[in-house]
């Protein structure tokens, strides 16, 4: 019997259960680690880039009970930092517009959305404000100028902006239009004023967009293209649902390089000649629109071969089907009963009216004198597969002769062909605003910021933008989100958490829900062990073998379950030896009950019984057959140090 035999099934999967559950405990260990490892991470790049280019300047004061905020200074070369905390500067600066849209209706035409500066409807940080807009499903726009154009030239062009979608968004956009250096009112701001870069992030339904449009000039003829950045290969599509803040900032290079980020990580990048819709440059060559293709031009790879001829044993008209001639009517077949006759006991509505309704007819029902029949009403023969069917005649197709290949219009030097090499030198910029329609509202915007130094977007922001995650993250939910946000990014984890849960309670239901024959025999495992009984493979060997082989395998027994084995079979001995002597007793009291007068007969009698049992005891041969068993103090086994 080996050691696996004499454990309980129930101990066997409790063991299971606890090493899995060690093994799950140690994976989710490691899970949880990454997460504080990514977290650590990113808080580690956010530091390090919040400070980059910008090492002169320390980062805001953060309190350790909560997190001090304050306008940031504008910094003297920026054109464009909007923080919205002033409503007094605000009503100066920005301009709601008076326009009407074009092409609709007088009453929808209105650019009549309702605009106002306000905190957050879950106020993050004390004193800051945002630009919010309050209606839905009306147009809207409001603008502002810079403190001075933007002129394109040798250095980098940055920005950057952040929206809290406080409800959501469901359809709409909250994008920001760069407006193009010209001689328009900000007060006639409309969709078709002429705008030189659109940035930002647009959704309807489950189409996700991240804009980037800018408006090039044809040098040849001045006119104007929209060119369309390809789709960011990042994820942003939990902005729309998440109602947090969210930074978006779009750095231009000079070397016609592109950078889109949200929230600091990258999740676009390109070049200006090469990623966009339509390209910047058209092809040095177009197709001749005057050329026409030759009458003979044959595009036909292959033709019927001429030479062809359809035998004359085939049948175009033949059928695919035919009726099998070999079947007969089966023997039972009423030909002269329908299979449906009218319902006899049907009978016509009170209120049937044949001129209304027709000629009231009873319902169908089953022939019931078709119900032992193999069929009824007029026998077809079954149809089979015609052999002599080949279908309509083809003649085979062999190769043209004559074929020349697809015709296509010869290329020509292209009449508008032009090579804008520095597509970066837009058209200069001299206001932002928005100008938009969503079916959400309170959609707010804050922390406009306009530059050329990138090292003053990223201090700006973190003295903005970044506080509010601070204060985000410090908050209760900040360590629950990061987890589910975690999560949401390796969904395998999902599995390992249900596995967790299930699979604990699963071997708890098997271990408390076992057959009662597997706990007998269980028990009487037990049982045999405690009492050393013989099993069907100790007999016909000697007692000593049995006994040395079940010594050997108790070498790997808990030393715990021995012990308390061995105290159970000194019990149980001690029990017998008591028993063994109240047997011996007994006979003695029947003696003095037949002659109790006899006492000293007794005495000498009792004396020759110790007697004769001293010379038992040295004299093997006079013991019982009772007696020469050997009680279960002696087969007990020795006890191990």
């Amino acid at each position: 019997m080996g050691i696996s035999d004499r454990i309980p099934k129930s101990k066997s999967l409790w063991l299971i259960c606890v090493f899995i559950l060690f093994h799950f405990m140690a994976a989710e260990a490691n899970i949880v680690e990454d997460f504080d490892a990514d977290s650590f991470v990113e808080t580690e790049e956010f530091e390090s880039t919040s400070t980059q280019d910008a090492a002169s300047t320390e980062s805001p004061a953060v309190e350790e009970e909560d997190i001090a905020y304050a306008t940031p200074k504008p910094p003297p070369n920026s054109y464009m930092a909007e923080t919205f905390d002033d409503i007094v500067k605000f009503s100066k600066t920005w301009i709601k517009s008076q326009a009407k849209k074009d092409g609709v209706d007088a009453e929808i035409a209105k650019y009549d959305g309702v605009w106002s500066v306000e905190e957050p409807v879950v106020p993050l940080l004390k004193g800051d404000r945002g630009l919010v807009l309050k209606s839905k499903a009306k147009h809207a726009a409001i603008s502002a100028p810079l403190s001075r154009p933007f002129k394109f030239g040798a250095k980098p062009f940055v920005v950057q902006y952040d929206v809290t979608l406080q409800e959501g968004q469901e359809c709409g956009g909250a994008y920001l239009k760069l407006l193009s250096l010209g001689d328009g009112k900000l007060t006639e701001f409309q969709e078709k004023t002429p705008y030189t870069i659109m940035f930002g992030p647009d959704k309807c339904g489950n189409d996700f967009k991240m804009h980037f449009i800018f408006r090039h000039v044809n040098p040849l003829n001045g006119s104007i293209e929209e060119k369309h950045a390809k789709r960011p290969l990042g994820k942003f599509e939990d902005s729309f649902s998440d109602k947090r803040p969210h930074l978006y900032t779009l750095i231009i290079r000079p070397d016609n390089t592109f950078e889109m980020s949200l929230d600091h990580e990258v999740i676009n990048t390109g070049n200006l000649l090469e990623d966009f819709t339509p390209p910047v440059n058209p092809e040095p060559e177009i197709p001749d629109p005057n050329d026409s293709k030759p009458t003979d031009w044959d595009e036909r790879e292959t033709i019927p071969d001429p030479e062809d001829v359809k035998p004359e044993d085939w049948d175009d008209d033949a059928p695919r089907k035919i009726p099998d001639a070999s079947a007969t009517m089966p023997s039972g077949w009423l030909e002269n009963e329908p299979d449906m006759i009218p319902d006899p006991e049907a009978v016509r509505p009170d209120d049937w009216d044949n001129e209304m309704d027709g000629e009231w007819e009873a319902p169908l029902i089953n022939n019931p004198a078709c119900s032992g029949a193999p069929g009824c009403g007029p026998w077809q023969r079954p149809l089979i597969d015609n052999p002599n069917f080949r279908g309509k005649w083809k003649p085979k197709q062999i190769t043209n002769p004559n074929y020349r290949g697809v015709w296509m219009p010869q290329m020509i030097p292209n009449p508008n062909y032009f090579n804008d090499l520095e597509p970066f030198k837009m058209t200069p910029i001299s206001a932002v605003g928005f100008e938009l329609w969503s079916m959400s509202n309170n959609i707010l915007f804050d922390n406009i910021f306009i530059s050329d130094n990138i090292a003053e977007a990223k201090e700006f922001a973190a003295e903005t933008f970044d506080l509010k995650i601070a204060k985000l993250e410090k908050g209760k939910g900040g360590v629950l989100q990061r987890f589910l946000d975690y999560s949401n990014e390796r969904p395998w984890l999902y599995a390992i958490y249900v596995l967790l849960v299930a699979v604990p309670v699963v071997l708890v239901i098997m271990c408390c829900c076992a057959s009662p024959i597997d706990r007998k025999a269980e028990e009487d495992q037990a049982s045999r062990k405690k009492t050393d009984a013989h099993t069907s493979d100790d007999v016909d060997r000697p007692e000593g073998i049995v006994e040395e082989e079940e010594d050997n395998d108790d070498v790997g027994d808990d030393v715990d379950e021995v012990e308390d084995a061995e105290e159970e079979e000194d019990a149980e001995a001690e029990e017998e030896d008591a028993e063994a002597e109240e047997e011996k007793e007994k006979p003695e009291e029947e003696n003095r009950d037949e002659d109790n007068g006899e006492e000293q007969d007794d005495k000498e009698e009792g004396s020759s019984q110790e007697e004769e049992a001293a010379d038992g005891l040295d004299d093997p041969s006079s013991k019982s057959d009772e007696e020469k068993q050997p009680s279960p103090r002696q087969r007990r086994k020795p006890r191990r140090d």
